[in-house]
C-alpha cells in the first residue's frame, strides 16, 4: 500500500479494495489517521491472521475513531466484499453470519469499513463451539490497581498453569490489563471454563488482598480481577495484535515473561502500532511460544 490520497483503489492479495476517508484523523491526541491504521493492519497481518483465522469474529466499530460513536458488532459490516469469508454460527435464536478474518485482504477490508477492533472466541468455526482449543485469562485491574499488579498476578498464574502442563503466553490488552493464553486439546466449554474458574478462585483464596475471581465491581477496588468467563462459548477476547480504540493508538500485543517480571511502570508495556511492528520485525511472533496444545488436567 503506497502513500494514499483520501480515497484510493488498491490490490491486496489479488482483491481490489477501494480505501476511503484515508485522511480522517482517528486519534486526535496523536494525529494518526485511518490510513495509518490500514497500513498497520496490512503490515501486521502475517502474524495476526494465524490467531484470527477460522474463528468467527466480532468487531468494535467506530468509523470516526474513539471520540465518535462506537458499537460492538457481531454481524458483517455493510458493504463487506463478497469474497470475505463468512460462516453461520448457531446462537440462542437462529444461525447468524460472522466474518472470518483469514487473510491480509479480509483484515484490511473490515478495517476499511470502520471495524477497527477484532475480537474472537476461543474456538474455531470448523471444530464448533463445543471444542475450545485455547484457554484465556483476562487480568483486569480495579481502581487503585494497575498493569504492574496484573503482571504480579500473571507470574503466579503462570506457575499454576505450568504445573498443570500448560504453556502460558502473556498479551498486554492494549487497555489496562493483561491476557494470558494457553493452547489446549479441544475440549467442551464447561471443561475449559470450569478449569479457568477453579484456577482463578484458587488464586483469589490464596491472595484475597490482591486477587478476586468475582465479577462484581464492588469486589475489584485495589485488586486484580481474573476474568475466567471469557472462555464461555458466547464470549470473545480482543485478538492478539488488534488495534484498541483508546484516546491514543494502542495494540493488544504479545510480550515476554521477562518484560512481565520487570514491569514497574504500566506505561512501559502500553505499546503503539509502530512499536509492535518493530518488535515483530526483530523477534517475530512471540505467541509462537504457545507451542503444542496440552490436555486439561
Amino acid at each position: 500500500m503506497s502513500e494514499p490520497t483520501d480515497r484510493q483503489a488498491v490490490d491486496v492479495e489479488g482483491h481490489r479494495l477501494v480505501l476511503t476517508h484515508l485522511g480522517r484523523v482517528l486519534f486526535p491526541r496523536t494525529g494518526e489517521t485511518k490510513a495509518a491504521a490500514l497500513q498497520y493492519y496490512a503490515r501486521i497481518a502475517p502474524v495476526m491472521v494465524p490467531h484470527t483465522a477460522g474463528r468467527p469474529a466480532s468487531f468494535v466499530r467506530a468509523p470516526e475513531g474513539p471520540g465518535g460513536q462506537r458499537w460492538y458488532a457481531k454481524t458483517p459490516p455493510a458493504g463487506l466484499p463478497d469474497w470475505v469469508r463468512t460462516v453461520e454460527v448457531t446462537g440462542s435464536e437462529r444461525p447468524a453470519p460472522y466474518v472470518v478474518v483469514d487473510s491480509t485482504a479480509s483484515l484490511v477490508a473490515v478495517a476499511n469499513l470502520g471495524a477497527y477492533e477484532v475480537h474472537v472466541p476461543q474456538w474455531t468455526a470448523d471444530a464448533g463451539p463445543d471444542a475450545h482449543d485455547r484457554v484465556v485469562f483476562d487480568l483486569d485491574p480495579g481502581g487503585g490497581a494497575d498493569l504492574t499488579d496484573c503482571c504480579r498476578v500473571a507470574l503466579r498464574l503462570r506457575e499454576e498453569l505450568t504445573a498443570d502442563g500448560l504453556t502460558a503466553c502473556p498479551v498486554v490488552s492494549g487497555s489496562k490489563g493483561l491476557h494470558l493464553y494457553a493452547c489446549v486439546e479441544p475440549a467442551p466449554q464447561r471443561a475449559v471454563s470450569g478449569y479457568a474458574k477453579k484456577l482463578a478462585e484458587r488464586l483469589a483464596a490464596e491472595d484475597p488482598g490482591r486477587v478476586t475471581a468475582v465479577m462484581a465491581k464492588a469486589a475489584r477496588p485495589g485488586r486484580v480481577f481474573i476474568d475466567w468467563s471469557q472462555n464461555a462459548t458466547a464470549k470473545t477476547t480482543a485478538a492478539p495484535y488488534t488495534l484498541r480504540l483508546k484516546d491514543r493508538p494502542a495494540v493488544a500485543a504479545p510480550v515476554t515473561w521477562d518484560e512481565v517480571a520487570a514491569c514497574r511502570d504500566p506505561g512501559r508495556l502500553l505499546l503503539t502500532p509502530d512499536q509492535v511492528l518493530d518488535r515483530v520485525e526483530r523477534h517475530g511472533d512471540l505467541l509462537d511460544a504457545l507451542g503444542d496444545p496440552a490436555a486439561l488436567p
